[in-house]
């Protein structure tokens, strides 16, 4: 089956879609990635997801006005997909959408809402779509996140030792295969989240981010602001547990530094790219990782890749494109694994990784133009991920 996978995290800057052809073969699900392309967001849609993300006020309105141009510009990015990355063949869409609000009470989470009505993505490609994979998993009380840890369980199964896989978004997630133990997933923190919205608040809107961390490579990092950055009491709770940039966001910072005032940026940049190392750092050390295999927009920064490796000396850090998925599209082909199983009567997540009642079928299924048809569903879940070519 050929599945695209689209994805947006919470950095929002842009829709990524990767094409990969899946089969179910005996215990591995095989994939054959086949490509994979970035598509800005408009910017009018791209500027309204900015004034609309927690801590804004808004309106039914601009929910409806988002939940539209969402799926619209879902949905051109799915059919460019399908025209110059498969040739114009393929079987289905999976589509993330875009988070907008991750309701977390003490721990609890009560509510997902991702944006981008699938609707739209059908009608442009023709494809059924499987979307809103996450509120399943919220309704048998899980956290409906990170989803990304079936496929990073998968592919991690064949390594030895404790692995562990890192993707750096907006909000770094990690999942640890530790020997004898079942799956672990949560979110350590933020990635990227803090540092985006500071350098766009100190810029003025000028820069979106610190590109390839050149400014907190100047900076000095201030122990005083990271002491108080770092006595969130999220990083205590125990997992799994998920946050977003419901937390994470401008005046989280901005009450910080009133508290600890540090007057250059490039100090509270550095300074932020170290929390980010060593709360990523802190849950490896708490499980026993041994290897860890990364992915995401941050691993473009080689500042905080330097950093990350400096606060675990001896645990080896590799990209994920060393096992053959590569890392800027490892979201969007999760995206696409996920919808392959949803498919197949399968699960897409396990309650030790977001700590459900039990591992559920995820999604909700849009037609295409035919009549929907589904795969006789799969006699038992795959335990490993095999990369082919």
């Amino acid at each position: 089956m050929r599945v695209i996978g689209l994805m947006s995290g919470t950095s929002f800057d842009a829709i990524e879609a990767a094409a990969a052809d899946l089969t179910l073969d005996g215990d591995s699900l095989l994939l054959r990635p086949v490509g994979h392309l970035s598509a800005p967001y408009p910017d009018d849609v791209r500027g309204l997801i900015a004034t609309t993300l927690p801590p804004a006020v808004t309106t039914t309105q601009s929910v409806c006005a988002l939940d539209t141009g969402i799926g619209q510009a879902f949905a051109d990015t799915a059919a460019r997909a399908l025209r110059e990355l498969c040739e114009g063949t393929a079987d289905l869409v999976v589509s993330h959408g875009q988070t907008m609000h991750h309701w977390v009470e003490d721990g609890r989470v009560r509510g997902t809402l991702q944006l981008g009505q699938p609707a739209w993505i059908a009608e442009a490609t023709g494809l059924p779509v499987v979307s809103d994979l996450r509120s399943r998993d919220v309704a048998a009380g899980g956290q409906g996140a990170p989803l990304v840890a079936m496929t990073d369980t998968l592919l991690l199964s064949a390594l030895p030792g404790n692995p562990a896989a890192l993707n750096l978004g907006g909000i770094a997630n990690v999942t640890v295969l530790a020997s004898g133990a079942e799956p672990l997933a949560f979110d350590t923190g933020p990635a990227n989240a803090l540092l985006d919205a500071a350098v766009q608040h100190f810029t003025r809107g000028a820069a979106a981010y610190d590109e390839g961390g050149r400014r907190a490579a100047v900076g000095r990092v201030s122990p005083e602001l990271l002491r108080v950055l770092l006595d969130d009491p999220y990083y205590r709770r125990d997992a799994p547990k998920t946050t977003g940039k419901e937390r994470f966001h401008l005046p989280y910072l901005q009450r910080a530094l009133d508290a600890v005032p540090v007057p250059a940026t490039d100090d509270v940049l550095a300074t932020l790219t170290r929390l980010t190392a060593v709360t990523v750092a802190d849950a490896c050390r708490a499980h026993g990782v041994t290897q860890l295999v990364v992915s995401g927009g941050g691993t473009r920064n080689p500042v905080l890749m330097r950093m990350i490796a400096e606060e675990l000396p001896g645990v080896p850090l590799r990209l994920s494109d060393a096992l053959g998925l590569p890392s800027d599209a490892k979201e969007a082909l999760a995206f696409a694994v996920l919808g392959f199983l949803t498919v197949h009567g399968l699960p897409g997540a396990f309650p030790s990784g977001t700590g459900a009642r039990r591992a559920a079928l995820l999604g909700s299924i849009t037609p295409g133009v035919s009549p929907l048809r589904l795969p006789e569903p799969a006699a038992r879940p795959p335990r490993l991920l095999r990369i082919t070519r």
